[in-house]
């Protein structure tokens, strides 16, 4: 069992998204912290890119305010080495390819590897170019999160056979951002992933009340929340710690309540 999967272990998993640099590096290392005392199983830290494709408009808005920080690759990885010494949860990266290109694959996940990060999740590659980053991120121990959505359809045996890590099922059909419903059924979809797999589903994309993260969890091995904290932290800038942490407990509350079924 790796890293990633023991956040899954006997239990599902509350993850939480944020993107680093926003409203700056030293606010975002003390919020993974506060993330990881409050309930998260898992925390994926968003690398900001100038075309974030997979994000709406709450995320978008968040990687302006950190790229205009002044936030980079380097710093990013910096400050996750200081975190990652101080929390036990596993750490993943949300980003997209053009960074890791331009940064160079070998030289990324090397210090991937130095700063204690798990996995990456990178929205615009397609499973059929994974092995664009195959090679260095196992060289390295980085899992790299494969993508299911609804619309994979005859993909998802072949996607969920080469899975690790964890799953991320991609709930609704558009970008991310807090929807009032979600209409997907996700059960179906994680009952055929469970034909081809073992490793845990977790259900991203528009969750972001505790109702919908028991629904989801219940659902699947765990909720991903992302678009819902990027809020808070817009709302209340380097002063976010009380109203973050007491959300992430709300969230954590609602997938142990999808346990207790």
């Amino acid at each position: 069992m790796n890293k990633l999967e023991k956040a899954f272990d006997g239990h599902k998993a509350f993850i939480g998204f944020l993107t680093a640099g926003d409203p700056s590096l030293e606010d975002t290392e003390r919020y993974i912290e506060i993330m990881a005392k409050s309930g998260c199983d898992l925390i994926e830290i968003g690398i900001p890119f100038s075309d974030p494709v997979a994000e709406g408009e709450v995320i978008q808005k968040a990687t302006i305010r950190a790229l205009a920080a002044g936030t980079t690759t380097d710093k990013i990885f910096d400050m996750v080495e200081r975190v990652a010494l101080k929390i036990d949860i596993p750490l993943v990266f949300m980003t997209y390819l053009n960074p890791v290109y331009v940064y160079g694959a070998e030289k990324f996940f090397a210090r991937c590897e130095k700063a204690g990060i798990s996995g990456i999740i990178v929205p615009d590659m397609p499973y059929e170019e994974k092995g664009e980053l195959a090679e260095p991120a196992r060289a390295h121990g980085v899992k790299i999160i494969s993508l299911i959505a609804p619309t994979s359809e005859g993909r998802v045996g072949m996607i969920a056979r080469d899975a690790e890590g964890f799953i991320y099922l991609v709930s609704s059909m558009g970008v991310t951002g807090v929807r009032s419903e979600i209409t997907t059924n996700v059960k179906a979809i994680t009952d055929t992933i469970r034909k081809y797999t073992d490793v845990p589903v977790a259900v991203g994309f528009g969750i972001a009340t505790p109702d919908q993260a028991e629904d989801m969890a219940g659902a699947s091995d765990g909720a991903i929340v992302g678009s819902a904290i990027v809020k808070i932290i817009e709302e209340h800038g380097s002063k976010a710690d009380e109203p973050l942490a007491a959300y992430i407990r709300s969230m954590k509350d609602g997938v142990e309540k999808a346990e207790e079924k």
